[in-house]
């Protein structure tokens, strides 16, 4: 059975590097990528309060759910946002211990039982590219791709 719209979402700290993982995954299997920044900038919203926040997720689960399969990149800081979300998978970017932004550093709830994958050390690209040679996304339905990449990914950690 073909699970269709399944998101991918890659949160963490601003500054841990998730559009830089999401961005080139996502080049790579030509599957369709959304930045919270570039979503912010598109509907000029830089409310960071709670509530603004709770609009930013409705935002991306709808962007999200558009396509088969997508990739998602935004802090999500907190568990309800991430419930609300709802992703298939997360995968949670810990390669710093604060962001630029100390409102969004207080406000941070680290998934540390509620993700899938934790990247703690910064991956080389050559090594990413490396990876991600052997999965072939048009031969699987969306979930088992996704459970391959991150089961990729954690050989990279």
């Amino acid at each position: 059975m073909l699970v269709t719209n399944s998101k991918l979402l890659i949160m963490g700290l601003p500054g841990s590097g998730k559009t830089w993982l999401g961005s080139r995954i996502a080049k790579y299997f030509k599957i369709p990528f959304w930045d919270g920044d570039v979503v912010r900038e598109v509907y000029n919203d830089w409310d960071f309060t709670i509530s603004g926040r709770a609009i930013q997720t409705e935002r991306m689960r709808t962007l999200a759910e558009l396509d088969n399969i997508s990739i998602s990149a935004y802090v999500c800081p907190l568990p309800a946002l991430r419930k609300n979300f709802n992703p298939d998978k997360i995968i949670w970017m810990d390669t710093i211990t604060e962001g630029r932004y100390e409102d969004t550093n207080s406000l941070f709830h680290a998934p540390l039982k509620n993700h899938d994958l934790r990247i703690t050390e910064w991956i080389e690209e050559n090594q990413l590219y490396k990876c991600l040679e052997d999965i072939n996304p048009g031969t699987m339905d969306t979930q088992n791709f996704l459970n391959e990449l991150i089961k990729k990914l954690a050989k990279l950690q």
